[in-house]
């Protein structure tokens, strides 16, 4: 069994809401810790404004209580109409995740039979000592950047030793599909490291940085495009000659792959190499032609991979 950093902060900071409200002699003093329980989230940002929605949602509830208890009673059946309300009103609002925890706080007054002025700062008071107690547990976030850069690593040493061996297996589709296999598993590797750049992202309150979430996008996207590549690649059987530039291609790339590499030279070399297969002789069987149609289309999916790059230095 598994005990994960945001069990513990959960475990630790609802019995602390509980005994704020308990200390203070609130009524149903355990919503608070439940509140709690629903409100830490694994990043920072995500639970600020889980926080914030929260009070959002209980101002918007209670109003809506207010008017349909005042009106109607307290009835059962009030409180499903204000449901009919509250919840379209919560969603048009975005502040959907409210529903249940205000909904919970607005029982109060139907078991009360009334809503007087203390019940309503009681509700009040279960709901920020629930919420900064949540806020307060998140305070505390390992630094993950250098796991981080630590992913970055591998995938630039696993994309390196992709496009070498596309390299080297080129014209030999025997050995492409277990290129392919590679190349899923460093996808599903990316994603998993884009999850954490988000987090870590998301755990410093007044960056507005993103540059490693959109590192691993722009990594995905790449992949995306080798991917298509190696379908190719699983079919092409062309001649030793007509390969052999997209051959030097690919290792020039898998030996000058890098974070901070712009893609500038080797697009200029991909011009070059695109001008030389303009000037070449059509082919003159139908074989020929289509295998030269699947190298082109190659060639344009190995530009489109280091333009992504490009783009992304350009952005960043």
């Amino acid at each position: 069994m598994k005990i994960g950093l945001r069990t513990i902060k959960t475990a630790v900071a609802a019995p602390i809401a509980l005994l704020l409200a308990g200390g203070l002699s609130l009524e149903s003093a355990a919503s608070a810790a439940i509140i709690t329980i629903l409100t830490v989230t694994n990043t920072k940002r995500s639970t600020a404004k889980t926080a914030l929605n929260r009070l959002f949602s209980l101002t918007l509830a209670t109003s809506i209580a207010a008017i349909c208890f005042s009106l109607l009673g307290f009835h059962p059946i009030v409180f499903g109409l204000y449901l009919l309300f509250f919840i379209p009103l919560s969603i048009q609002f975005d502040l959907a995740e409210g529903i249940a925890v205000s909904s919970v706080l607005i029982t109060h007054y139907l078991a009360a039979g009334e809503m007087p002025v203390p019940l309503i700062i009681n509700e009040y008071l279960l709901m920020i000592i629930g919420v900064g107690c949540a806020l307060a547990a998140n305070l505390y976030m390992p630094n993950t950047e250098k796991k981080i850069q630590e992913d970055q690593a591998v995938v630039e040493v696993s994309m390196k030793k992709m496009l070498g061996q596309m390299s080297a297996y080129l014209n030999q589709p025997a050995k492409e599909e277990l290129l392919r296999q590679e190349c899923l598993s460093l996808r599903d590797f990316v994603r998993e490291a884009q999850v954490r750049a988000q987090e870590y992202e998301e755990n410093r309150f007044f960056s507005g940085n993103s540059y490693y979430f959109e590192y691993f996008a722009m990594r995905r996207l790449q992949l995306k495009v080798l991917s298509d590549m190696l379908q190719i690649l699983n079919r092409l059987d062309a001649e030793p000659e007509d390969v052999q530039e997209l051959q030097e291609l690919f290792e020039f790339t898998a030996q000058t792959l890098a974070e901070d590499n712009d893609g500038a030279e080797i697009l200029t070399k991909i011009a070059e190499t695109d001008q030389r297969y303009q000037q070449k002789k059509l082919p003159e069987s139908r074989q020929s032609f289509e295998e030269r149609a699947m190298l082109f289309q190659l060639f344009r999916l190995f530009q489109d991979f280091i333009e992504i790059k490009a783009g992304f230095n350009r952005n960043k």
